[in-house]
């Protein structure tokens, strides 16, 4: 079969993987002049290693991104330092990277608020049944269970800072649930940054017979009655067996106008969040402590929802001594800081960082990087299993494979993996 695969994302590579290796043709499009999709880097001459635009880390508990590293041969280049991630209390940042850690965290005070903080905890470790938890927002199920202290003080800061006052007190049980079954605290890499993986994957892909074409987007997919085929228009028109589209649902319902109404509306119900990331190269190290990830309330008057000192995961002998800090925020397309330049955003955010070393001053940055998406945060609301539209789409031949498609599951590179090769599988088992 000839098939074609729109992104070339770590979603849209992974389909092509096993679909060309079962024997099929295939043929990857890309708007842009790189592969990687969200999870690409960027790298400055003298950096050794590349730097993702939004940040991206593995968990030990990955096996989907990890099983198609090890079949690709390259296990051996995947590194699992144990960096420092840190929570807020009253002005300071205190450890929050194991349970004993966790016990100690003044901001839980002492007795029954850290009994229930555990047992939740405990509780949602244990159980699969999500699907119960999907009845009840994280908002009211969290204050119940764990207790208003716990929930104010550990869970409603997460949830607002990922989702929004708008959304924050909406979004299903089942999301948290996913969130603390699935991580770990050991986190990962690749060597060389995620955009080395992406480089050599897409050359695999190569080798073993794939095409590739960057810089060639894609304006329409469609299949006119009676044909025996889907079309792809782009620098030129393409008809093919199947087509799979790996981007959001609302550039998939801009891309295939023959979708019928009902999926369409299914499509545009998704809710997403966007995504604004700072990238500052630094003379210095911010954290003296060494703290990788600090988790941060916005009502404490923090502009961005978390500060990642990349190298306090990944060395700064790997960027030319250059001490990598992300500032990043999930956001509404809509809010301003899609809109400022990156001199307006980074007068916003340079007089926040003396909270992490009063030693900072704005001659330390050294350079400075500015990163937007529109789509990077699926929002999953109460009973969202019953939202979410079907890869294989009532178009004949035209499949979706999106990060909004993974729930209970939250958006990352590992379950990018998992919903491509999903699809694959699929369009392979409609061929026969």
């Amino acid at each position: 079969m000839k098939i074609a695969i729109i992104g070339a994302g770590f979603g849209g590579l992974a389909a092509a993987w096993d679909l060309r290796r079962a024997g099929h043709q295939v043929v990857i499009y890309e708007a842009a002049d790189y592969v990687g999709g969200l999870a690409s880097g960027f790298k400055e001459p003298h950096w050794e290693w590349s730097v993702e635009k939004f940040y991206h880390h593995w968990f030990a508990s990955d096996r989907h991104i990890l099983g198609l590293i090890r079949e690709l041969g390259w296990e051996d280049k995947v590194l699992f330092p144990r960096p420092l991630t840190v929570m807020y209390h009253e002005g300071k940042f205190y450890p929050f990277d194991s349970v004993l850690k966790a016990l100690l965290f003044p901001g839980l005070g002492w007795g029954v608020n850290k009994v229930r903080f555990g047992l939740v905890g405990l509780f949602l470790r244990l159980t699969n049944n999500w699907r119960a938890l999907e009845k009840h927002t994280a908002h009211e199920w969290m204050r119940k269970w764990a207790g208003s202290r716990v929930y104010e003080m550990m869970w409603e800061p997460l949830l607002i800072g990922k989702f929004g006052e708008r959304y924050y007190r909406q979004v299903t049980m089942a999301w948290m649930w996913a969130r603390l079954k699935a991580r770990t605290t050991r986190l990962g890499t690749f060597e060389g940054g995620f955009q080395r993986f992406a480089d050599l994957f897409a050359d695999r892909l190569r080798e073993i017979g794939v095409e590739i074409r960057l810089e060639t987007p894609v304006t329409r997919v469609e299949r006119e009655a009676g044909a025996s085929g889907v079309t792809v228009r782009s620098d030129r028109d393409e008809v093919y067996d199947q087509v799979l589209v790996t981007l959001s649902p609302e550039a998939m319902s801009r891309l295939v106008l023959s979708l019928p109404e009902d999926y369409l509306y299914g499509l545009r119900r998704m809710k997403s969040l966007g995504a604004v990331v700072m990238v500052l190269a630094l003379k210095h190290r911010l954290s003296e402590e060494g703290y990788y990830w600090f988790n941060l309330p916005k009502r404490e008057g923090y502009p961005f929802l978390a500060l990642v000192e990349h190298t306090n995961f990944i060395p700064p002998e790997h960027f030319g001594g250059d001490h990598i800090v992300y500032l990043g925020d999930y956001l509404e397309p809509e809010h301003e800081h899609f809109r400022l330049s990156q001199e307006e955003l980074l007068a916003r955010f340079l007089p926040v960082l003396p909270r992490f070393n009063p030693k900072f001053e704005p001659s330390w940055v050294r350079k400075a990087w500015l990163f937007r998406t529109a789509y990077a945060q699926p929002v999953p609301l109460v009973n969202h299993s019953k939202n979410i539209p079907s890869i294989q789409t009532p178009v004949e031949g035209v499949y979706l494979a999106s990060m909004s498609q993974v729930y209970p599951w939250d958006r990352g590179t590992n379950f990018a993996v998992e919903i491509g090769r999903r699809a694959a599988k699929l369009m392979m088992e409609t061929i026969q």
